[in-house]
């Protein structure tokens, strides 16, 4: 089956964009059939199996500089699909890309899928607090997902939000998430990175990763981290806040916690941004926007508790109290409490060296007995979703997914690790 992806998002920093890059990496090395068209002024993944269209027009989006927004080569594109000859069309974005590939796939008859990997609705909410606004959000993402055969989500929250779209229950599959331990593990900390980083002297290292923006929930930490930390520091421990990434909201951060413990180190990348995970002593992640939050799976994965909101798609992947914890979105006197240490009683347990990364033996081993009743989710010539038995020797990716109290599951914490796995290059793809 051939599978052509359309996206606006690549050659940005941004969990959407690693996802997409990880998935067609993935199917370029087991010979699966994904090709990725996108088109962007930025550097995107040199595979033979993604093409970047010059885009005949591109501008930074309003309040997100680091973001572009493109106007494709349409003939140029449509062209190019249609030497393809795709079986299925999906889109992950709804942009300017995403709107020609879903032109494309009705105007050739073809099954049409496609993740909803942002809630846009829910951001515009946030950001601009108008309902009017809103409400048009909402009625352009309905039109835009109604002739999808399938609306894929990042975690069960969000199907609520596709079906209030108006996306019948047979149309919405969950993609299921997972993250390639040959990238992070406990077994990358390095605690002497902090120095070279100029990073500020702390007994417990807390840490963000992401866009630095008002939607991830980042004024709850301006507000609360400086009484957080007074509090640390009134017990004997310098506790620092290190935030990597980006974004409209961070020199508002910077005027309003100077002097407070807090080291931004910008964008971060590879090895490099593994072993920032890995040497961190807790994650903080207060967004309640995100309909999943790669970061916080590769955090987990690093070894590293995380502090995750009771709203959005982050809490599903997290066990409170023993991978992390979960913490009401708009109540700085429980954030408060999270990042104290649950009140001087201490964060759940790092896990012990290597992490949720497991040597080849025993992951094989585990793997064989925890993934023998899952099913790979890929998708018919209808567009339909259609689950097939999923094989050991077929898995891709080992989720650092233990404990995090979805069936199938293992423990993590003081009672080791388990594992996962999901299909090579995602749940969408077909053979």
């Amino acid at each position: 089956m051939r599978v052509l992806l359309f996206t606006d998002t690549l050659a940005d920093v941004n969990g959407v964009a690693r996802f997409i890059g990880d998935a067609a990496a993935e199917a370029d090395r087991t010979g699966r059939a994904l090709t990725v068209f996108t088109s962007t002024p930025g550097r995107v993944p040199g595979l033979k199996n993604v093409r970047n269209f010059r885009p005949v027009a591109a501008m930074a989006m309003p309040a997100y500089p680091q973001l572009s927004l493109a106007a494709p080569p349409v003939l140029e594109m449509l062209r190019a699909a249609q030497e393809l000859s795709p079986d299925v069309v999906h889109v992950s974005t709804p942009g300017p890309v995403g709107t020609l590939g879903r032109w494309f796939a009705r105007r050739r008859g073809l099954p049409l899928a496609g993740v909803y990997h942002t809630d846009f609705p829910e951001y515009v909410q946030r950001i601009i607090g108008k309902e009017s606004l809103t409400d048009v959000c909402s009625a352009t993402m309905s039109w835009f997902y109604g002739p999808f055969a399938t609306v894929f989500t990042r975690s069960e929250e969000y199907a609520a939000a596709v079906r209030g779209l108006g996306v019948e229950e047979g149309r919405i599959a969950r993609l299921k998430p997972g993250i390639d331990l040959r990238k992070f593990g406990a077994d990358r900390r390095d605690t002497g990175i902090w120095d070279r980083m100029g990073c500020g002297a702390a007994d417990v290292r807390m840490l963000y990763v992401g866009r630095v923006s008002v939607e991830k929930g980042l004024p709850l930490v301006t507000k609360v981290w400086g009484e957080a930390r007074g509090a640390m520091v009134a017990r004997g421990v310098r506790a620092g806040l290190v935030v990597v990434g980006d974004g409209p909201y961070r020199r508002v951060m910077e005027r309003e916690l100077a002097g407070e413990g807090v080291d931004f180190l910008g964008f971060r990348h590879g090895e490099e941004l593994a072993a920032v995970y890995a040497s961190a002593d807790v994650f903080v992640f207060p967004s309640a926007t995100d309909t999943l939050g790669q970061v916080v799976l590769e955090a987990q994965a690093s070894g590293v508790p995380v502090l995750v909101t009771d709203v959005g798609g982050p809490r599903g992947v997290v066990t409170d109290g023993e991978t992390g914890m979960v913490l009401p979105a708009t109540d700085g006197r429980w954030w408060r409490w999270g990042w104290t240490g649950r009140g001087g009683h201490g964060w759940p347990r790092r896990r012990g060296r290597g992490g949720g990364r497991l040597d080849s033996r025993r992951r094989s081993r585990i793997s064989g007995r925890r993934t023998s009743g899952l099913r790979r989710l890929t998708i018919g010539r209808d567009g339909r979703p259609i689950k097939q038995r999923l094989e050991p020797d077929e898995l891709a990716y080992e989720g650092a997914r233990a404990g995090c109290g979805v069936p199938g599951c293992g423990g993590v914490g003081a009672r080791g690790a388990g594992a996962w796995g999901v299909a090579a290059a995602g749940d969408f793809l077909g053979d």
